[in-house]
């Protein structure tokens, strides 16, 4: 029996609030490299990919090894606006999917997003400098979560189902937000972020759970927020996005729960929100939201890490 770690999708400012949390896991005694499974979705399967390939969660939150420090310093890294986007839909696919229930109405509305402007080459090139010989990481189970373009259906790369991939295209894929970037090509399918049809994937564990495998997950959720979130202003629209994608994650850890885990659910603080402010993707924000999240942090991990301990 062993203990997974998910990472959940949440842009530029979800990728510094998690590396913070992850930072204060391996603080407080829990290695995260050594995660049974480690699943990503968008910016948690780069960061599943840099711990997977055996980088410290603290190096990743202090950007002190190099590999990390070169990704984040990339004059390729989106901005807080997207590109110019192109005259096409490659994901009308999730529209016609969420018509007939196959996945949920926020999944279908991205589908309705042009075809993105943005170039994942910094993507890419972290993958590179982190794979193996193999194309992949040093952890057996590192899996990235993608959409396929057309059906909504979930791909984890790395799965022993999945298609082979490289590491780097993999996470191009799993990043590939509809209307920012452009989909990604693999063994023939078209594939989006992963977070267009669940911001963690936490329920691709089931069958972990169910042959033994799993038996506690520790779920970082960068755009749920169990309870709701109150906002002001610009803020609102943001909670409006962060509504649904909290309910999948509520189905997926009851999910979970019922099959028998044990799930620690690990997501933003009020604090946190406010230094994220609306966009998700505001780099202006990064000293903010690094800062309030060591802040919180802490706490937040030492309660979470509790709901594991068995019933005595």
């Amino acid at each position: 029996m062993g203990r997974a770690l998910v990472i959940g999708c949440g842009g530029t400012l979800g990728f510094a609030w998690t590396a913070a949390v992850l930072a204060e896991l391996e603080r407080q005694g829990w290695d995260p490299r050594t995660a049974e499974v480690l699943i990503g979705t968008s910016a948690g399967a780069e960061l599943v990919a840099l711990l997977g390939s055996g980088v410290r969660a603290c190096a990743i939150d202090a950007a002190s090894d190099r590999r990390v420090a070169a990704h984040l310093s990339s004059p390729d890294a989106p901005g807080r606006l997207p590109g110019l986007p192109r005259p096409w839909w490659p994901g009308l696919g999730l529209t016609r999917a969420a018509v007939r229930r196959r996945v949920d109405v926020l999944a279908g509305l991205a589908g309705l997003l042009p075809r993105g402007g943005g170039n994942p080459h910094w993507l890419v090139e972290l993958g590179d400098a982190l794979e193996t010989r193999s194309g992949w990481t040093k952890h057996p189970a590192t899996w990235l979560v993608a959409a396929d373009a057309r059906t909504g259906e979930r791909v984890a790369l790395g799965h022993p189902d999945a298609p082979t991939t490289t590491l780097g295209t993999a996470i191009a894929a799993s990043w590939a937000i509809p209307g920012w970037f452009p989909p990604v090509a693999v063994d023939g399918r078209q594939l989006l972020d992963g977070g267009t049809v669940s911001p963690t994937s936490a329920d691709l564990l089931l069958p972990e759970v169910a042959a033994g495998r799993v038996d506690e997950v520790v779920v970082v959720a960068p755009m749920s927020s169990h309870g709701g979130a109150p906002a002001k202003g610009a803020a609102r629209i943001e909670r409006l996005l962060r509504h649904p994608m909290t309910r999948r994650v509520d189905h997926e850890v009851a999910a979970l729960r019922a099959a028998g885990a044990r799930v620690s659910r690990i997501e933003p603080t009020r604090a946190d929100l406010g230094a994220m402010g609306a966009n998700f993707m505001d780099a202006d924000r990064l000293d903010d939201v690094r800062t309030t999240a060591r802040r919180s942090a802490p706490s937040l991990v030492s309660r979470r890490l509790k709901t594991l301990e068995p019933t005595r």
